[in-house]
């Protein structure tokens, strides 16, 4: 039996985010997050490349044509839905998920989710690290790790 355990190196990764302008307020603190987590871990700053979209809906395919350019190992998905009064979070929610997890497994490319999907400004601000973890840092830090399981996957089945 072999276990495949990903280190987190982002030693020689190029990663692209993208990252919704609508509550910029959070997703800023989220991008910051994943920024300094990706530099953390080895990642050169020249190394990462933001997309800025107008909202979460529109990410999916912006992630689509940043990997299509064959530029990143992975890309990072980074937006903020609250919950309003309509159905249209509903929608926006359903779309970006499904859209995300479509283009990941299309591509054969990894995608973090980081797109919050909230009831309440205050928990967004919360999980955007006003108050405590960041889902950005988070999601840059699941990405290398996913990488790294990845590489390890395929060295094997070469050998």
């Amino acid at each position: 039996m072999t276990t495949f355990n990903g280190k987190i190196n982002g030693n020689g990764l190029k990663i692209g985010i993208a990252v919704a302008r609508f509550n910029a307020f959070v997703t800023q603190q989220l991008l910051t997050g994943a920024q300094e987590s990706l530099v953390q871990h080895g990642v050169n700053e020249t190394d990462i490349d933001v997309a800025w979209v107008p909202g979460a809906f529109e990410i999916p395919l912006t992630v689509q044509k940043m990997i299509t350019t064959k530029r990143y190992d992975g890309v990072i998905a980074l937006g903020a839905v609250i919950r309003g009064a309509t159905a249209h979070f509903d929608y926006v929610c359903s779309g970006v998920t499904t859209g995300i997890a479509t283009v990941s497994l299309a591509t054969d490319t990894p995608i973090m989710f980081g797109v919050l999907t909230t009831d309440t400004i205050e928990q967004a601000m919360d999980r955007a690290g006003f108050k405590s973890g960041n889902k950005g840092a988070d999601c840059a830090v699941s990405l290398l790790e996913t990488l790294d399981v990845q590489r390890a996957i395929l060295k094997a089945d070469l050998a």
